[in-house]
């Protein structure tokens, strides 16, 4: 009854184990999904903005040689403007003289044509006059068409401009909320790493992703969390290894990241420090904790040393830098401390074994196939002897019938014929085999 309440609970321990790491999976996963989108978002944005930055540039260069073409266009029609007042100044000048020479002349005649001289240099000068006007309203209309094009793309390039400096803006706000939201899952992904069973799974979960990544198959390469009876009490590492030749390693993870988070979020440097080095007073703890466990007792084919494992490289260079005989110390206690680097190198090391194992194996069988092979080749070739033998034998027998069949049956057969017996077909020839089948080599 006891045994069974203790199977029980421990089914339901792996089955709550195997459910939060799940959850845990889940979540991380997806907070790397959100990252990652929100990584493309912010390049796809820049990549927005920087074509609309150079659409805007162009607009800016095409517009500056609008503002240049309507200011020769401006000035052109100033010209026009002076010269046309020219000619009225030239017209009222004339005038002036015409009545001055009017004044001067004396005598009847000029009395008498005074009138008509005065009406025809009157009628001259508003003949000249509406020309000249009507040269400057041509001129005029001309300016105004060569100028309204210019404004009419003057004002569609400020609509352009405006519409890209609110897309730029609508950008800039898409960014900055993508930005808040990747913000507020790392914060939220560093608060759950703060909790000590949180940390845990994602350790215990990291240890076997880089066994996977090694190449190796859960509960064929490797075992997650054997338990093991001691006069102290139950013992249950994270992993062991199994190596060639029965031999095993015993892996146990460790997410020391406590001391560390907070040193991340500490903007003073003097704290900063002071949690980098309770980081690796952390550590340090851990590997004198799991040297005293001593599993290299517990498991007989293991090797006398045991692998601590670190979920990040970062996680054991911050604790190196402030504390540089950590592997030393470690060494000195038989326990290695990895990190996922170095962790897959040795598992790789280790799946080479393996294969040297099988490919030993697989030529050990090959040499058991082959003789076998060979002493069932003796026997087909002892078969393919009598098959020979009797096929000889059969070709001589052959023979003889014919031999026997041509010297006494078809003489006489033949006879028939001769007495008026008539026949649709002949008896045909038989023709002796002359062939004879090939000895098969000796086996040697």
């Amino acid at each position: 009854m006891t045994a069974g309440l203790l199977i029980g609970a421990f089914l339901a321990s792996i089955w709550a184990v195997v459910r939060i790491r799940a959850q845990v999976q889940t979540r991380l996963v997806e907070a790397a999904e959100r990252g990652q989108r929100a990584e493309t978002i912010n390049a796809e944005l820049h990549k927005q903005l920087e074509k609309e930055g150079a659409e805007a540039a162009r607009l800016r260069i095409e517009l500056m040689e609008a503002h240049r073409a309507r200011a020769v266009a401006e000035t052109r029609s100033d010209e026009a403007a002076k010269n046309l007042e020219a000619q009225r100044a030239q017209l009222a000048h004339a005038e002036q003289e015409l009545a001055k020479v009017f004044q001067a002349l004396s005598g009847e005649a000029l009395k008498t044509n005074n009138e008509a001289f005065i009406q025809l240099a009157k009628s001259s000068f508003e003949t000249l006059h509406a020309e000249a006007k009507a040269e400057l309203k041509h001129r005029q209309q001309a300016i105004g068409e060569l100028v309204r094009p210019l404004e009419e793309s003057l004002k569609r390039y400020e609509e352009q401009l405006c519409q890209i400096e609110r897309s730029r803006q609508s950008a800039y706000g898409g960014l900055d909320q993508h930005l808040q939201r990747l913000q507020q899952e790392t914060g939220n992904l560093a608060k759950a790493l703060r909790s000590p069973t949180v940390r845990g799974r994602w350790g215990e979960m990291t240890l076997k992703r880089v066994a996977e990544l090694a190449g190796m198959v859960a509960h064929c390469d490797f075992v997650e969390q054997p338990q093991v009876e001691t006069d102290e009490g139950r013992l249950r590492p994270d992993m062991v290894v199994h190596l060639p030749n029965g031999r095993q390693i015993v892996v146990d993870a460790k997410a020391v990241l406590g001391a560390y988070l907070e040193a991340l979020d500490t903007p003073d440097e003097s704290r900063r420090q002071e949690q980098l080095r309770r980081h690796a007073a952390q550590i340090r703890s851990h590997m004198e904790q799991l040297s005293a466990k001593a599993y290299w007792s517990q498991f007989p084919k293991a090797p006398e040393f045991v692998i601590l494992f670190l979920p990040g490289e970062h996680f054991l260079g911050a604790a190196l830098d402030q504390d540089r005989t950590l592997i030393e110390d470690g060494f000195a206690r038989r326990i290695l401390l990895a990190t996922p680097t170095t962790l897959i190198a040795l598992l790789h090391a280790v799946v080479y074994g393996w294969r040297q194992e099988l490919l030993s194996e697989h030529a050990e069988l090959a040499g058991r196939l082959g003789k076998e092979l060979f002493d069932r080749m003796v026997v087909l070739a002892e078969h393919l002897g009598e098959v020979g033998q009797a096929l000889g034998r059969s070709v001589q027998a052959y023979n003889k019938a014919v031999g026997s069949i041509e010297s006494r049956v078809l003489p006489t057969a033949r006879k028939f014929k001769e007495l008026g017996i008539s026949a649709e077909k002949d008896i045909p020839p038989l023709e002796p085999i002359e062939l004879a089948p090939r000895p098969a080599p000796p086996a040697e």
